[in-house]
């Protein structure tokens, strides 16, 4: 459980990087690579909703910020477990990212059959700056990929559909029953 909750805020943090993808809708496959370990998922996204289904996982997590919200759903168990979604771990999805300082245009490269401009970010977060390199794919004017620049984490979408998503995607099965969130020792 302490995996999967890990990863689940991984994914978050990278969902960070949505730009312009605002009012967006569409399904893709994500890698995301994060200290050297590799998460495959299959995200879906309305609006403010969000769908991570983690490859090998049973269950999947609904991210709702028209609700502050955030659903662990345990398929096989029929049951859920709710949180507030923390500011820290939401999507966001801005035209550029929280806290950034610079942007600027280094290159055009070709992402998964995109045509893609890579540019180099430099953003704050706390005390601390980061730096991070972000592909948006011209055709779909989506960031198919970002990276941080020291190598220590990155987050490809391959497989993209513009597609409308339906709406019991980002919804909580019937017939899910609400469960407490088990206590985690500390990380």
């Amino acid at each position: 459980m302490k995996k999967v909750l890990t990863s689940l805020f991984v994914i978050a943090f990278v969902l960070i990087s949505l730009h312009g993808a605002y009012a967006l809708e569409f399904s893709a496959d994500q890698i995301t690579k994060h200290k050297g370990e590799g998460i495959t998922s299959k995200i879906y996204m309305k609006d403010k909703k969000f769908r991570i289904e983690l490859k090998g996982q049973p269950g999947y997590t609904i991210m709702r910020q028209d609700k502050n919200t955030m659903w662990i759903v345990m398929q096989e168990e029929k049951s859920y477990m709710e949180m507030t979604l923390d500011p820290n771990q939401k999507p966001k999805v801005e035209e550029k990212f929280t806290g950034e300082i610079s942007r600027k245009l280094i290159g055009s490269e070709n992402i998964n059959g995109h045509p893609s401009d890579k540019y180099e970010v430099t953003y704050k977060e706390g005390n601390e700056v980061h730096k991070v390199y972000q592909w948006i794919a011209k055709d779909i004017n989506f960031p198919i990929k970002t990276a941080a620049i020291d190598g220590s984490w990155s987050s490809e979408f391959k497989n993209i559909k513009m597609d409308k998503q339906p709406d019991n995607l980002f919804e909580v099965p019937s017939g899910c029953k609400k469960i407490s969130m088990p206590m985690m020792p500390e990380m």
